[in-house]
């Protein structure tokens, strides 16, 4: 059985509306997750993109090829049935968030940090009434009680299946900042992907490109990009 392979059974796939949302069905049967719970979608734009996923699927199925139906199932899998600890996990990125730390040299590259990521984190400022305070280096600087009280009121707003895409535009970034950029329509995703890589960018610039590291910045570029394609099917 270690070889064992899922293939397709299927030959239909369609989109339903179902219990308030949207189910998708393989030859009529609606779709579960992994624990077995009804994969109810929210809008019918992510369930279509979860269908296309099993409509592509040819001979044996290729979970990999899957982002979206993944996303779908953690959301109801993992974090819907512990919401609170997920979402006091990411509001805990305002605490410590990229854009507030800054090299303290060469000047070139905190330059290139300020310029970059001083018009965000003044938009988080105006837009969320929460001021945070850049430093320089890496020991860590507390930020003011009041706005990571109103990030976190902000991340605990989120619906569970936003908060599944939003869980990797965060880590991916190691930046709240950035992904409420992204969710609130300040940046976009590819704006944001580029923000959060300045050092890397520069580390590059300065040494040149490991082919090893320029492939998994690659996976976590289209995973960051897919995490937000999701978020916006979101409704």
């Amino acid at each position: 059985m270690a070889g064992w392979v899922a293939k397709r059974f299927w030959k239909g796939v369609s989109v339903a509306e179902d219990a308030g949302g949207f189910a998708v069905l393989l030859d009529g049967r609606a779709l579960r997750t992994p624990a077995k719970r009804p994969l109810i979608l929210p809008t019918g734009p992510l369930a279509e993109a979860v269908a296309d996923e099993w409509r592509a699927q040819e001979g044996e199925v290729r979970p990999g090829t899957m982002p979206f139906t993944r996303s779908a199932n953690s959301a109801l899998d993992k974090v819907e049935p512990q919401f609170d600890e997920v979402a006091g996990m990411l509001a805990a990125y305002g605490g410590t968030d990229l854009l507030c730390y800054r090299a303290p040299a060469p000047a070139a590259l905190t330059a290139r940090q300020a310029e970059a990521w001083d018009p965000i984190l003044a938009w988080a400022a105006e837009a969320f009434g929460a001021p945070l305070e850049p430093t320089v280096g890496v020991m860590h600087r507390p930020q003011p009680e009041e706005s990571l009280r109103r990030l976190a009121e902000r991340v605990g707003a989120l619906s569970p299946f936003q908060v599944a895409a939003f869980h990797d535009l965060v880590a991916i970034s190691n930046s709240l900042v950035l992904a409420f950029g992204v969710t609130e329509g300040r940046l976009l995703a590819e704006e944001a992907w580029e923000l959060s890589r300045i050092d890397e960018t520069w580390q590059v610039e300065q040494w040149g490109e490991d082919e090893e590291a320029a492939e998994i910045e690659a996976a976590r570029r289209a995973a960051f990009l897919q995490a937000a394609r999701f978020y916006a099917l979101c409704g």
